[in-house]
């Protein structure tokens, strides 16, 4: 009907069936961007956020969204990944803070929305832990950067 691989002949939401699909190593990079003032940004770096290590916690946070994906968006496939990993880049000069996932493991999926939550609920946990000293905060340029593995190789987002 309409050439999407989540909506079936009849036009239903539909989950694909990767059953026949080669497991290769798959791998993606999200990242995404929390704008702030400088009263946020100085109180990261000084540790001295009341509700604690901002850093860690939305680390944490990060890491459980990604592994959770499939609990939240409803035609992802459960997958077991075998490493998330979220960094953080404080950028003073811009006034925000850059966050990247990136999701890896042996399977017969890629990884890209797994990444993407993990970016996601990182930024929304940082929003929760300083929404007092800025809530005028703001997610913006959440995209993947980078996927390997599959049937289609290697891509890159052109003007990273």
């Amino acid at each position: 009907m309409s050439g999407l691989s989540h909506i079936n002949a009849q036009g239903e939401a539909n989950m694909v069936d990767i059953s026949d699909k080669a497991v290769s190593t798959r791998e993606a990079v999200a990242v995404g961007y929390l704008n702030v003032n400088d009263e946020v940004l100085d109180a990261i770096r000084e540790d001295r956020v009341a509700k604690g290590d901002v850093l860690a916690v939305a680390r944490i946070a990060g890491i459980q969204g990604a592994k959770r994906c499939a609990d939240l968006i409803p035609l992802c496939h459960p997958l077991a990944l075998s490493k998330v990993d979220i960094q953080f880049d404080i950028q003073a000069e811009q006034k925000r803070i850059e966050v990247r996932c990136r999701c890896k493991l042996a399977g017969k999926t890629g990884v890209e929305m797994e990444a993407l939550t993990g970016v996601n609920v990182t930024l929304l946990t940082l929003f929760d832990m300083c929404k007092a000293l800025d809530p005028s905060m703001q997610m913006t340029q959440i995209g993947v950067l980078q996927k390997q593995g599959g049937k289609t190789g290697h891509w890159e987002r052109a003007n990273q």
